[in-house]
């Protein structure tokens, strides 16, 4: 359990760090912005490749979810939770024997997936390629592609944070008419003999990605980061929870 809320603090940590504090009063300036460590892409593609990355953005508010639909909240782990756009549904994902626990979140036209699985205990070091490629493969075949992708951004770096080797890959792919970005995370703890495995996945169609990223992924992940009360709005109602008498009613403030 303690690595587990290591791996949770890490994963917000790094989204945290990668947005920037500059008040310009909106995301203008998200159009013009161009990746710092990946030619060739802009945008809020850009964006939030390199957010991923704990690189400064111009995101400059939190990014909400302008139609809340349903919400969703892990039976094992509800912090694992929140409110998904109109069209959409979630799909939980368990494994009592490994312990994994996380999150399908499929449009209802099955054309856009995020996927989210903040643990995954694995035994044995598990090499950070061969769960790329088994997520790479697995939204390939979801989305009946069978050639070989083009892959736009690739990134593979090691550390040692806090004397356990962490390993982190991404990958900017594009596939017939899709586009998928993915962030893996590897931490092996040898006391165990486990790797601790993070996937973040977000794939739809490349002409809707920019606005995917703005509308369902990002709104989806800031949802789990740690928000202090007096901003966080968890119906989106207009009231902070704070000073919401039911914070999860949009009807009532």
């Amino acid at each position: 359990m303690k690595a587990f809320r290591y791996i949770i603090l890490l994963a917000i940590v790094s989204f945290l760090c990668a947005c920037s504090t500059n008040d310009d009063g909106g995301n203008q300036q998200l159009n013009q912005f161009n990746s710092q460590i990946c030619n060739g892409i802009s945008g809020p593609t850009a964006v939030y490749w390199d957010s991923g990355h704990s690189l400064p953005t111009p995101l400059a508010q939190i990014p909400t979810i302008a139609n809340p639909g349903q919400q969703f909240i892990h039976p094992q782990y509800p912090a694992l939770g929140f409110t998904m756009p109109q069209g959409y549904v979630a799909q939980e994902i368990k494994d009592q024997q490994t312990g994994t626990i996380g999150v399908n979140v499929f449009r209802t036209d099955n054309n856009v997936v995020w996927r989210y699985i903040p643990s995954s205990p694995l035994i044995g070091q598990i090499p950070i390629n061969d769960v790329v490629a088994f997520e790479l493969n697995q939204i390939m075949q979801f989305h009946g592609f069978n050639g070989t992708p083009e892959v736009l951004c690739t990134t593979t770096q090691q550390t040692n944070e806090f004397g356990f080797p962490t390993t982190f890959g991404a990958r900017l792919i594009r596939f017939g008419n899709f586009t998928t970005l993915l962030i893996v995370q590897t931490h092996f703890m040898p006391s165990l003999g486990n790797t601790f495995v993070s996937v973040t996945l977000a794939s739809g169609p490349t002409t809707e990605y920019d606005n995917l990223i703005m509308e369902t992924y990002l709104p989806l992940h800031w949802q789990l980061l740690v928000i202090s009360d007096d901003v966080r709005d968890s119906d989106l109602d207009g009231t902070p929870d704070n000073q919401d008498a039911a914070p999860f009613n949009p009807n009532v403030q």
